[in-house]
């Protein structure tokens, strides 16, 4: 069988001339090509297989097929030698098929894709009619397939429509009960809904009117918060006061003596010093008094009542200062930023203070009189440098504690009975001073007096 093979080449080429497909090979005859060619693979060496089909070589004829299909199917078609080659192992392996095709007989039992593939492979005289016919009774066979398919398709369906029919005839009725349960059901939800809305209003009014009284209630907490810090500012303050009192007393306690026995000892020696003043203003004698010098008269030389009226002083005088400043063991006070800002305002704050300090300084060393001048600490920024001058105390009031509020705790320190002069043009200050016993007098009265010594 192989030697009339390879003497019949050349007839092969000239039936390939004379015959030739005039449309692609049928997919089904294709893929039995696919399938003779990848089988044939097994007999042919690598130097037998066209350069393309080489890689392939070693494959399974499974994964050969799968991936070179379309490289071996047209290598037959274009190749002619190696589908002579293909063609022998053709032979070989479906002897029959092969002698009857070549015979011009095909069996009329084999597939006819079988026999259209050996046909496109083996090229015997007709093979295009041969592989024409076995296209055309695969389409008429995928037709009758498909056609039956379709048929029994259609039965199915026409089945699940009458069981469908059956289902709508007798549920019916039940679709109908679950549709009037459910809307009764939909009208029950809906009263509930209507319920829960009127709920929801009345809640929300509740929680409104709850939400003013909350609003009423945080403004009285607010309010008494506010006067529980005031009264806490009040009782912090007067707190102060006391521990300063306290710390005085201890101070004087270490030095030996007590703050009793320091203000009766100055109030002794303003005593001495009036009595000594009174001694000196009255000329009294060294001798005991007489009888005679208790009778009321008038004697030569001595000024009358309306004398000693004539000698009052006004308010804006200096020299009303000069007579208080006079009194024995007095005490002058200075509210320094009410004098400084009354005298000269337009001055920065330290120059304020040391042309204040300056003048009182220049005061103290003319009258011999104590004085202290006090000055708010809420005005400053920062700590102030400054040596007080000869003859005068200088403070400055602490952190919440006002300058108003140190002269008034000056005064009530001094004891009853000592002179003791503030100066502020402040009413508050004036009133408070002089209910403690002081002698207030305006700004503009020292700074009279201080233009003076200057």
């Amino acid at each position: 069988m192989v030697e009339p093979a390879s003497g019949a080449e050349p007839a092969d080429a000239a039936g390939d001339a004379a015959e030739a497909l005039d449309h692609p090979l049928p997919e089904g005859v294709r893929r039995r090509v696919v399938s003779l060619v990848s089988d044939a693979f097994g007999g042919l060496t690598v130097a037998d297989l066209p350069a393309q089909l080489r890689q392939y070589a070693r494959f399974t004829p499974t994964r050969r097929a799968k991936f070179a299909g379309n490289a071996m199917a047209a290598a037959v078609e274009s190749d002619t030698v190696f589908r002579s080659r293909v063609a022998d192992k053709v032979r070989e392996a479906q002897a029959d098929l092969a002698a009857a095709l070549e015979a011009g007989a095909p069996p009329a039992a084999a597939d006819p894709l079988d026999v259209a593939a050996a046909a496109f492979v083996l090229r015997p005289a007709g093979w295009v009619k041969l592989v024409a016919a076995a296209g055309e009774e695969a389409q008429r066979a995928d037709a009758e397939r498909v056609g039956e398919e379709t048929r029994r398709e259609l039965e199915r369906l026409r089945e699940e429509l009458a069981h469908v029919r059956e289902l709508q005839r007798t549920g019916g009725d039940q679709v109908r009960a679950e549709l009037d349960a459910a809307r009764k059901e939909a009208e029950s939800l809906q009263r509930k809904l209507r319920s829960a809305l009127s709920d929801v209003k009345r809640g929300e009014a509740a929680l409104r009117k709850v939400n003013a009284e909350i609003d009423g209630i945080r403004g009285d907490a607010a309010a008494r918060v506010a006067a529980a810090e005031s009264e806490s500012r009040r009782v912090k303050s007067r707190l102060a006061e006391v521990e300063t009192a306290l710390e005085t007393s201890r101070r004087a306690t270490r030095e030996g003596r007590s703050i009793e026995d320091m203000r009766l000892r100055l109030l002794l020696d303003t005593v001495l010093d009036a009595a000594q003043g009174l001694r000196r203003e009255l000329a009294l004698p060294p001798v005991s008094t007489r009888p005679a010098d208790t009778v009321e008269a008038v004697e030569p030389g001595r000024m009358t009542p309306k004398d000693i009226a004539a000698r009052a002083l006004s308010e804006t005088d200096p020299a009303l200062l000069d007579q208080l400043l006079a009194l024995p063991q007095a005490h002058l006070v200075v509210d320094g930023y009410n004098v400084t800002k009354t005298g000269y305002p337009t001055m920065p704050l330290e120059k304020q203070r040391l042309r204040l300090l300056g003048g009182l300084s220049m005061l103290a060393a003319q009258t011999g009189a104590e004085m202290t001048c006090v000055f708010d600490g809420a005005e400053l920024a920062a700590p102030v440098l400054l040596a007080p001058p000869r003859g005068v105390r200088v403070l400055f009031s602490k952190a919440g504690v006002t300058a108003d509020e140190l002269i008034r705790q000056l005064v009530r320190a001094e004891p009853p009975g000592r002179p003791v002069v503030v100066v502020s043009t402040d009413r508050e200050v004036a009133d408070g001073v002089a209910k403690a016993g002081a002698r207030p007098v305006t700004s503009a009265l020292l700074l009279k007096r201080l233009s003076r010594v200057s």
